[in-house]
């Protein structure tokens, strides 16, 4: 070997000493990148196209206030609030329980009703199922039933189920119901119970209570027909009269 390549040689392999650790660190660096793009990652679903089966949003611990013309009227509260907006018609979800309270317009609570579920359509017609109960404190009145609808926009109540509405001077129980959001006048169907009558003098309560005990109708595919005279035995039956 030449005498004036050593010098060089020298310098050489001395800054190869002294960059090792940096080309270590970049080759570990480089390694840990090749393991990351591998296919240890987990994978990941397909992307929905039907968004009508997925809430657009899903909230747990709900409190909330509900206003009507300006004034809080309504509060709710619930577990878990699920909501659809690409349903038809769109539609809100209290699958585990909700506890719903309404205000008068000085701001105190005059009604509450709980259920074990419920769906909201259109945010206005409610769908109450499994253990109903409605607390009115204005006329002191209880109901309980299965399931119940709500609409509030046209201010009415009604339920296909058995229902036992007690206020303080009735007690009843049917198998349909139907009333106003104010529970003072309602309509039952196929009903038992008590109800006072008012006495000589007495006026009546201003509750609407209409009671049918049976609703179904016996449909005769036949005419009516006159009912035929009955005749005695040897008395021939009388003329018309001539005008």
């Amino acid at each position: 070997m030449p005498a004036t390549s050593r010098p060089y040689l020298l310098r050489l392999s001395g800054l190869l000493r002294r960059c090792a650790p940096l080309w270590l660190t970049v080759l570990a660096l480089l390694c840990s990148l090749a393991a990351g793009c591998g296919n240890d990652a987990p994978p990941t679903g397909a992307a929905v196209e039907n968004r009508d089966s997925m809430p657009v949003m899903v909230t747990r611990g709900v409190s909330k206030l509900i206003s009507d013309s300006g004034l809080v009227r309504y509060k709710i509260i619930s577990e878990e609030w699920r909501v659809y907006d690409k349903t038809t018609p769109q539609r809100q979800e209290f699958l585990r329980g909700i506890y719903f309270q309404r205000f008068s317009t000085k701001f105190t609570p005059d009604l509450y009703i709980i259920a074990d579920t419920a769906f909201c359509y259109n945010n206005s017609l409610w769908d109450l199922r499994g253990n109903v109960f409605i607390k009115n404190f204005e006329n002191a009145t209880t109901f309980a039933t299965a399931q119940l609808y709500w609409d509030m926009n046209r201010h009415e109540i009604w339920s296909y189920s058995h229902m036992h509405i007690i206020t303080p001077d009735r007690d009843l129980e049917g198998d349909a119901f139907s009333s106003n959001e104010a529970m003072t006048r309602y309509h039952i169907s196929r009903s038992k119970g008590f109800v006072p009558m008012p006495r000589d003098g007495e006026e009546s309560t201003d509750d609407e209570v209409i009671i049918e005990e049976d609703t179904t109708e016996m449909f005769d595919p036949l005419p009516p027909r006159e009912r035929p005279t009955p005749r005695r035995k040897g008395v021939a039956p009388e003329a018309p009269e001539i005008m």
